[in-house]
């Protein structure tokens, strides 16, 4: 937590569950990346936080804008980003939606399909296109390797149709998954982008863009590397494979650049034993999978929470949400020990919660509302 997010829940008296973010770390992330690859064009992820304080942070430090849907390219349109700095990166679009997108001005779009290409086509003649491909995740505590991408054989006839359909084909996009903490699978994916390079290039097509993705994780509870680690393995990668001919760079952080940047003040509203001779108690606090942490799913991402009483004696918990849902418990398999001295009324922070929650907040699951969010 950083001293001015302390500092201000010291000063104000917060209605929990509360996401409470520090810009100035959002700006310092996104530095941070910049430095470490200064030959890629950021397109921050939208849908990490969409909040306008964080948009036009990014906005002003330069950054582009990788987009999920038409909904999230409105939105970036209204806080006065302009089209050519934004991609819409989904490869499942309504046609309709990559009108309205194209209309609007944007150029650039994913895709890793027959139909799709074949939307583009109709939809936005003559944009760049680029081809995702299918990556295992490796590594990743948020894998994104099933959903998405097409094999490298259909990525090559999917980029050669483009052409042939009056688009651009401009490159290809991996993602080595969310939450990555191997830097090595970037020099995995650029193995196989660097084939498809190559296969496409003997087809009297030229390839110009490699889209790395995101992958750049937040600090859970598992220690990670810096981001300076991750840019020169990326970069370093790039090199390998592509040697002198370097083609364009786009990364697309979500997590990296928003995640570190907030916490979320909780409360503990019950702590309570199933049978008298129970080994863990049952802490439940005022935010669960449908209130901002569905990424508890599987107890995939694992937060760090800190306490009033952090030091002191502590005992093992299961840790779940306040709905009537069964499936609304965060963890109970990772190992949590919580103090034996926390009490109902006692404030929990969730540390690096800056990004995916608010956006994954339900609306009024049980009534309550979604996620409250602060931006200092």
């Amino acid at each position: 937590m950083s001293r001015k997010i302390a500092r201000y829940l010291a000063e104000h008296t917060v209605e929990t569950p509360c996401l409470v973010v520090d810009l100035d770390i959002i700006a310092q992330n996104y530095k941070r990346l910049a430095k470490a690859v200064p030959l890629a064009r950021i397109f921050y992820a939208v849908k990490a936080n969409p909040a306008a304080p964080v948009l036009g942070v990014l906005r002003d430090l330069g950054s582009n804008f990788d987009t999920a849907s038409i909904y999230e390219i409105e939105h970036c349109i209204a806080h006065n980003i302009g089209p050519e700095r934004i991609s819409f990166g989904s490869t499942i679009k309504k046609e309709r939606d990559i009108a309205a997108a194209f209309a609007r001005g944007v150029r650039l779009f994913a895709f890793d399909s027959e139909a799709e290409i074949q939307k583009l086509g109709r939809a936005a003649p003559g944009a760049q296109v680029f081809c995702r491909i299918y990556f295992e995740s490796a590594g990743a505590d948020w894998p994104l390797s099933k959903k998405f991408g097409c094999s490298l054989d259909m990525a090559a006839d999917l980029l050669t149709r483009a052409k042939e359909l009056g688009l651009d084909p401009h490159g290809v996009s991996f993602h080595v998954g969310s939450q990555q903490t191997d830097p090595a699978q970037w020099d995995l994916a650029l193995g196989k982008t660097k084939m498809l390079f190559t296969t496409l290039q003997e087809r009297g097509i030229d390839l110009k863009m490699v889209n790395l993705g995101g992958g750049f994780p937040a600090r859970y509870r598992k220690r990670i590397p810096g981001m300076e680690t991750y840019g020169e393995a990326i970069m370093k990668a790039v090199t390998k494979h592509f040697g002198n001919e370097l083609p364009a760079l786009i990364v697309e952080p979500g997590r990296g650049v928003a995640g570190d940047a907030g916490i979320i003040q909780t409360e503990v509203v019950l702590i309570s034993q199933k049978d008298y001779d129970a080994k863990k108690r049952w802490v439940y606090l005022d935010i669960g999978k449908f209130g901002g942490l569905p990424e508890t799913m599987d107890e995939a991402i694992k937060y760090r929470l800190v306490t009033p009483h952090d030091g002191k004696p502590a005992g093992k918990v299961i840790i779940a949400g306040p709905t009537c849902d069964e499936v609304d418990v965060l963890y109970e398999k990772s190992g949590y020990d919580l103090p034996l001295d926390l009490a109902v009324g006692d404030k929990v922070q969730v540390l690096s919660a800056g990004a995916y929650t608010t956006t994954y907040s339900s609306v009024g699951f049980n009534g309550f509302p979604p996620l409250r969010e602060v931006y200092i």
